[in-house]
Formats: structure tokens, C-alpha cells, sequence
């Protein structure tokens, strides 16, 4: 739905999520924020510009008596000062549902307007209080799962990103316009640049960005998580690795044999990265209909997940390490992914300890883990050889690309820087390799918003929650 902002609008919302708690906070922005929530509350003082101020709020069925039915604290943010850039009242009382829908409902019926999702926000972007990418950052932040995510939401608010781009399209510009000045004033023949320093300024632009272009691959991993598949043959442990993995009893665990019959998943949080785990059935021939629905799950599951880990029974394998022929083809089928290995129930096997030693799996390249899920011996360092899996052991860093929207932009300035240095190396005309550095130009301002067309902003702002 398209937002509609006008600077005559006032809109409001419940801030707050649904339900009852300590704080519910109603939000008005616009020009006549603040005379509606005068009138909604009675306050004990008079307003001033970022301080909270005592009201009452009354019950609207009993005006005559001034009945209250509960007590808030009202903040005022003066225009061009808020989040908004507009006027703009946070009314925070208890967090009753009905209490909060009293306000909201008194406050349209005064002249304010439902808010979209996301207009407050909106607004704030249109205002020019934040850049696009700062606005993303703040559902970002309220998305957040682990704090590593937060940290990267919280960096791109203070505009880590586009302070990253900025050299760049401060580079971009200053060659811009003198391509612009030679075009403009060539009868006058004023001096330009040479083709050897237009390629070369060129050539400077590109490395910040192309450096910018590679954090994708580890800012999506931060940003979207990744699905980690537990595979192997019935009794392996799958289970229980996949309950010390998550550090409570999640799947059932018992000593018959196929006991899971169905994918299991729950989402943990691993050096900062959301990973959802999947306990999947034991990999064998089935012995009835529901384990062979389960197995087929369970080949989903694998084909599926970003990393495998493949559990086996090391009790069973003796001193001779023999895989079972499903164990050889699961190894087989997960070369060139992500995957490891654990070799679960240790304990039970004298010589066996971490780090377990890679030639013991028929040369298999792996890696091998020694695991016991029963005494926790091995599971640690498996957590950190999922992590290393996941990130190649790359931190999350300020302003890294983390949404496709953002790799899309980037890519395509670098497309367009390519093609503007293709044109100067065959001599084109300015004017043509013009248009190759206006359209880097454009593909900078819309990761930040300068030219994005508005059907993609409602799109991105249709994504918050109502009342941000």
C-alpha cells in the first residue's frame, strides 16, 4: 500500500506490541500532534520540547467527575527535532490494551489518521533525517536475533554504510563534472584531462567499492542465518548432538533405533549468527510407511541446508574404522559443500579424542570431530568448527553489505564503472562515457535512497511494524 505523507497529516499508532505489559506507548506525528494530545490527557504541567511530563487519562463516559482511569507520562519533540522532523507526542502509559485503544481511537476521532506501517519512519527518511539504508537498519534492529545482528544495525543507524560509499561518490562527482566542464565549454577549448587520468580516476573509484561488493558474502550470513542439516543412520546420536548443540532436551532420545521419524529444527544463536539446527531421521532402508516419509524429509533437509553434519556411531565402527556403505555414500554426495563429521559416542571407544584424526575415515578431507553427546566431550570445539563452516572465519565488520538490495546497487555501480573504462579505452566520446559514470551515479544514490523510485520505498517501508 502506498504511504501517503503530507506535511497537513497527523498520524498515529500504537508503538507497543500487542498485548498487555508494564509500558504501552501511543505515537502522533504531524502538525497537529501536539494540540490532539493535549486534549487527550490531562497534564500536570505544561509541555516542553524532550521532557516527560505527568498526565492523567481520563475515562471519556465520565467527563463531568474527571474520572481517571490511569496515569502517563507524556513527551513532547518539538518540529524540526523528533524523529519525524515533525511535531511529535509519546504518550506512555500502562501497556492495557484497552486503555492504549482508548487513546489511539480518541486521537482519530480528533483529526489524526491511522499510520501506515512504517511511516513513521518514512517520514523521517522523506525529512532527510536518515538515509535509506539507516531507515532499513532500524527494522533491522527490531528483527534482530542475536547481538551480533544488532551491533550491525545499530552501526548502519550511525550510516556505516553510506560513510563507506561516500569517498567513492565523492570521487565519482569531481569526475563527473569534468567531463561535464570539457563537454560544456570545448569551443573554448578549455583543458581537460587527458584519456590516461580519466582511466586512471576511473580505476581509483572501483577498489572501495569492489571490497564493499565481497562483504556480502559473509554480511547475508550475519544478516539471514543459515540451516545446518544433522544426518546419519539410525542410533548414530543425531538427537543427542542435536540436544547439546541447542543445551536443552529438545528431540527425544531413546536406544531403539529410528526413533525420529520426522525433521526436527530449532534456531540457536552461533558467534553471532542465527542457525537453525535440523535433527532429520536415520538414513537406512525404511521399515514402514512413516519412517520412509521421514527419510525422504530428511534427504530434503540435506539438499537443502547450507552445512551438513554427518553423525556416526564411533562404538560400531571398532578399531579398523570401517564406514557403513549409507555413511560412505553420505560422505560422497556432500563433497564440495560445507560439511563435517562428527564421530559421536566416544566415550565409549578407549584412543578416541579430539581432535580425531582425519586418515582414520578412508582419507576422507572432511573435517573429523571426536564427539560425545552423553558427556559433552568434543561439543565445543564442533561449535566452533560450525562457526569457522559458516564464516571462514571473517567477523562481522561496520557497514557490510547484508541485504540483496544493497549488493544489487553496488554491483551494478560497478557495472557501470567497467563499461565507462571500456568506453574511454576505445576512444569514445565523453558524452557517451557520461552516461556509463551517471548511471554508477544513480545505482550509489538508490542504495542510499536519492533516486529510488517511490514503488520500491513503499515496498521496503510496508515491511515495518505499524507505530515505527
Amino acid at each position: 500500500m502506498s504511504i501517503d505523507v503530507s506535511a497537513s497529516e497527523t498520524i498515529a499508532a500504537i508503538s507497543t506490541p500487542a498485548g498487555r505489559g508494564g509500558i504501552g506507548i501511543v505515537r502522533l506525528s504531524g502538525s497537529e500532534a501536539l494540540q490532539i494530545a493535549e486534549q487527550l490527557v490531562s497534564l500536570r504541567g505544561p509541555l516542553e520540547h524532550a521532557r516527560a511530563r505527568l498526565a492523567d487519562v481520563l475515562d471519556p463516559e465520565r467527563p463531568e467527575d474527571s474520572s481517571r482511569i490511569d496515569e502517563a507520562l507524556v513527551t513532547w519533540f518539538a518540529a524540526p527535532n523528533s524523529y519525524t522532523a515533525e511535531d511529535l507526542v509519546e504518550i506512555a502509559a500502562h501497556g492495557s490494551p484497552i486503555v492504549l485503544n482508548l487513546l489511539l481511537r480518541q486521537a482519530l476521532a480528533l483529526g489524526a489518521r491511522l499510520a501506515e506501517p512504517g511511516e513513521f519512519t518514512h517520514r523521517a527518511f522523506l525529512s532527510g533525517r536518515i538515509d535509506l539504508t539507516q531507515a532499513e537498519a532500524v527494522r533491522d534492529l527490531i528483527e534482530a536475533q542475536t547481538l551480533t545482528q544488532a551491533r550491525l544495525a545499530a552501526s548502519q543507524m550511525g550510516g556505516a554504510l553510506s560513510a563507506r560509499v561516500m569517498p567513492a561518490k565523492h570521487e565519482l562527482l569531481e569526475l563527473i563534472a569534468l567531463l561535464e566542464a570539457g563537454i560544456d565549454f570545448a569551443e573554448d577549448d578549455l583543458a581537460v584531462a587527458p584519456e590516461s587520468e580519466i582511466a586512471r580516476r576511473i580505476a581509483a573509484i572501483r577498489p572501495p567499492l569492489t571490497t564493499l561488493q565481497a562483504t556480502f558474502a559473509h554480511g547475508r550470513i550475519f544478516h539471514d542465518g543459515l540451516t545446518l542439516a544433522i544426518v546419519g543412520r539410525p542410533n548414530a546420536g543425531k538427537s543427542s548432538v542435536f540436544n547439546a548443540l541447542v543445551e536443552r532436551d529438545r528431540a527425544i532420545v531413546t536406544a531403539i533405533p529410528g526413533t525420529t521419524r520426522d525433521t526436527v529444527t530449532e534456531r540457536i544463536a552461533l558467534g553471532g549468527i542465527p542457525l537453525e539446527l535440523v535433527d532429520t531421521a536415520g538414513l537406512r532402508e525404511a521399515a514402514d510407511e512413516a519412517e520412509r516419509l521421514g527419510i525422504v524429509r530428511s534427504r530434503e533437509a540435506l539438499a537443502d541446508a547450507a552445512i551438513v553434519l554427518i553423525v556416526i556411531d564411533a562404538s560400531e565402527m571398532g578399531p579398523a574404522t570401517k564406514l557403513h556403505d549409507e555413511e560412505r555414500r553420505l560422505i560422497e554426495s556432500v563433497q564440495g559443500r560445507a560439511a563435517l563429521i562428527a564421530l559421536n559416542k566416544c566415550d565409549l571407544v578407549s584412543g578416541v579424542s579430539n581432535p580425531a584424526v582425519h586418515d582414520s575415515l578412508d582419507g576422507t578431507e572432511l573435517p573429523v570431530l571426536a564427539t560425545s553427546a552423553v558427556t559433552g566431550q568434543g561439543i565445543s570445539e564442533l561449535r566452533e568448527a560450525i562457526l569457522k563452516l559458516a564464516t571462514g572465519g571473517a567477523a562481522a565488520e561496520p557497514g557490510m553489505l547484508t541485504s540483496f538490495r544493497h549488493h544489487q546497487s553496488i554491483t551494478q555501480a560497478i557495472e557501470g564503472l567497467d563499461d565507462a573504462a571500456n568506453a574511454v579505452a576505445s576512444g569514445i566520446p565523453h558524452e557517451m562515457v557520461l552516461l556509463d559514470l551517471y548511471r554508477t551515479l544513480w545505482a550509489l544514490d538508490s542504495l542510499t535512497g536519492q533516486t529510488t523510485p517511490d514503488d520500491i520505498l513503499n515496498l521496503i517501508f510496508s515491511t515495518f511494524c505499524i507505530g515505527k
